[in-house]
């Protein structure tokens, strides 16, 4: 029988905050929107016209909940079969302060979020001993905790051609974005915060950090950023961390950004620079150039580290009578420093198509591949240090499996129940999970649910 781990907590959390929020729902039953409401934004409902009437005063108020469900239907590093749960809340407010207090094109942003559960990659697709790359439950990771994700300001300038942003926030909320309708990591989200997570620290952690973006024109803007870069607001005990201490040093993300309607249909292209000023180990070899693993001295440091990025998503076919029907495609690709980082690159594509059968408009199919590649250094550090143990035998506790590439693919459908829940059952396939080649490839079976209350 499948191993269902879900968090105790995280379980008596739900159930709690959706008994008690079902109860305000029923309450204001009568005379608004109805909770449950297949049409309404929100599962409660309109609060009695409350939560209408707020945000047309500038008070807009979010919680909505991700859960996610992944079992290894076959192959993996353990064969055996079990599933895990992973989930998150988020609690939020959105103020408009044009509307509240008079400041002309004023807004500000509060998110907390609390993460729970377990991850299916972790102790059934990876190889403990070395960890994966990919997850195939995305909203798991960076510690299951309850953080403060989101607090800043923003103000525009000039008709709204300056905006800058200043406060708490992550980078991916404004470089490198991508939608997160898949459920592996390799398809959801900022792609380089997955690939210098030790750097760019992507949703739910925040930093220090400050965004200044400018349009050239109502297509095309340009915009620049300031992150602190700071490890310890990784830690569990540091979700609502406001010091600094513990920071290394800033990363520097620039990025253009074209978002043109080609045929009347909309697209999205990107391209971008990071630049961390935080020193960085190599990956390989010493101060002398010489494998660290065998000579035992300290790998050498670097004064920085650096890489760039490209997206793309664009529209390609729409239905006549609904310009929100139709096929789109993306595709994302990564460069990363090769002496500091363990991956070097990696791409990913994919199509999505909205609304395919008439009885069904506002379900969507996705389909995506991604190709995950191990710097070579990285991979000779870890020959290096099974030569340096005398360790050669791949069923060796000791030894430290070299890694390479780690493919990915995944196909979902959602169901889009209501307007304030979505379901997508998925299938993924893991080519050579953490880039293993030893591993046997993996076929997962996921569910995610999202959904707005």
């Amino acid at each position: 029988m499948p191993d269902f781990s879900f968090s105790r907590d995280s379980a008596i959390s739900a159930l709690r905050l959706l008994g008690g929020c079902t109860a305000l729902g029923f309450a204001t039953y009568a005379q608004a929107a109805p909770a449950f409401d297949s049409d309404s934004p929100w599962m409660l409902g309109d609060w009695n016209g409350t939560r209408t009437e707020l945000a047309e005063k500038g008070y807009d108020f979010k919680l909505d909940y991700t859960g996610e469900m992944g079992s290894n239907l076959h192959g993996g590093y353990d064969h055996d079969r079990t599933a895990r749960y992973s989930d998150q809340f988020g609690l939020g407010t959105h103020l408009d302060l044009q509307k509240i207090l008079g400041w002309d094109d004023a807004e500000f942003q509060l998110t907390i979020t609390k993460r729970s559960g377990n991850n299916i990659s972790n102790d059934r697709i990876n190889d403990p001993r070395v960890g994966g790359f990919t997850s195939a439950q995305e909203v798991w990771g960076r510690g299951q905790t309850t953080r403060l994700t989101q607090m800043w300001y923003q103000q525009k300038f000039f008709d709204q051609k300056l905006d800058i942003k200043v406060g708490r926030f992550g980078e991916g909320e404004d470089f490198n974005s991508f939608p997160c309708d898949f459920q592996n990591l390799a398809f959801c989200g900022s792609q380089v915060g997955n690939w210098v997570g030790g750097i760019w620290y992507n949703w739910p952690v925040s930093q220090w950090a400050l965004r200044v973006k400018y349009h050239l024109t109502p297509e095309l803007y340009a915009q620049i950023g300031a992150y602190e870069q700071n490890p310890s607001n990784l830690d569990r005990g540091n979700g609502f961390k406001l010091s600094g201490s513990g920071t290394q040093g800033a990363v520097l993300p620039v990025e253009l950004v074209w978002t043109p309607k080609l045929n009347g249909l909309p697209g999205e292209y990107r391209a971008g620079y990071y630049y961390s000023s935080a020193k960085a180990s190599d990956v390989y070899k010493d101060q002398n150039g010489q494998p660290a693993a065998l000579s035992g001295e300290a790998y050498r440091s670097a004064s920085s580290k650096h890489g760039v990025w490209f997206g793309a998503q664009q529209q390609i076919t729409s239905l006549a009578s609904d310009h929100s029907r139709g096929l789109s495609v993306f595709a994302n690709a990564t460069m990363h420093d090769k002496k500091t980082n363990a991956i070097d690159n990696y791409v990913q594509a994919g199509v999505v198509y909205k609304g395919p059968f008439d009885a069904r408009a506002k379900d969507d199919i996705g389909f995506a591949l991604a190709r995950v590649h191990v710097n070579p250094a990285f991979r000779k550090n870890a020959e290096a240090s099974n030569q340096a143990h005398a360790v050669y035998d791949y069923d060796d506790p000791s030894f430290l499996p070299p890694q390479d590439t780690e493919y990915s693919a995944e196909l979902y459908y959602g169901v889009h129940l209501a307007n304030w829940l979505t379901v997508r059952p998925n299938l993924q396939y893991i080519r050579h999970p953490g880039g293993v080649d030893q591993v046997d490839d993996a076929l997962i079976a996921g569910i995610k649910i999202q959904s707005s209350f």
